[in-house]
């Protein structure tokens, strides 16, 4: 027992020390929930079950047109990523070509593009949550403290919205609903950028949580 551990333990920081790329798959549909990233992960261990085993690996939920209503609309910009070290392709490339329902929602998921990561000096994750930390101020500590412990040197904080309020996102899990925050990491050198992508902070990466995109200018995340 205790060698398999130490196997697992060796095999995980082999795949730490890999280059990762992202798989971005066209999908094909109508509507979606506009919180499906629970759904969407289910989907996808549904479809690999060893996916649910990769901590090196992060999706992102599907992008779309909200409707207000609970739902978003699916546009021919709406893909799914998924990001990985190179030797997990094959884990998720089979994706390509399947149907998946998101509760009563289906989809059809296309062949992917494979993109490396490309450094930029600002990046923005739509949710980063951190256990315990539900209020701004002690996030933003939290979260700059994870930073630290990766050795990436640079600023985060908490986009605001219209209102002038700090972007408090949420995402539901089963039957409970978990807490985050909006984040923008600017100051990055190429490594960190890197660095940043591969990690991410925060918990819940499998549910689109702490995945990190550049920042477009002049817009809140």
């Amino acid at each position: 027992m205790i060698a398999s551990v130490g196997f697992a333990a060796s095999q995980d920081a082999d795949l730490r020390n890999e280059p990762f790329v992202e798989l971005c798959f066209p999908v094909q549909g109508n509507y979606l929930p506009a919180d499906h990233g629970y759904a969407l992960f289910a989907a996808c261990v549904h479809l690999n079950p060893e996916i649910r085993q990769q901590e090196t690996l992060s999706i992102l939920t599907i992008p779309g047109y909200p409707d207000k209503q609970g739902k978003i609309l699916l546009t021919e910009q709406s893909c799914l990523r998924i990001r990985t070290p190179i030797s997990l392709i094959p884990l998720v490339y089979k994706f390509a070509g399947k149907s998946i329902c998101l509760g009563i929602h289906e989809i059809r998921i296309g062949i992917p593009e494979i993109f490396t990561l490309k450094p930029v000096d600002k990046l923005k994750s739509r949710i980063v949550v951190i256990k315990g930390h539900q209020q701004p101020e002690s996030f933003v500590i939290a979260a700059q403290r994870q930073l630290n412990d990766l050795g990436i040197s640079a600023q985060i904080s908490i986009p605001k919205d219209r209102k002038g309020e700090y972007c408090r996102k949420t995402i539901k899990v089963k039957s409970y609903t978990v807490v985050g925050f909006s984040a923008e990491v600017s100051g990055l050198s190429d490594e960190d950028s890197l660095k940043l992508q591969r990690w991410g902070i925060g918990g819940k990466r499998h549910l689109g949580c702490g995945y990190f995109l550049p920042c477009k200018r002049g817009r809140n995340v």
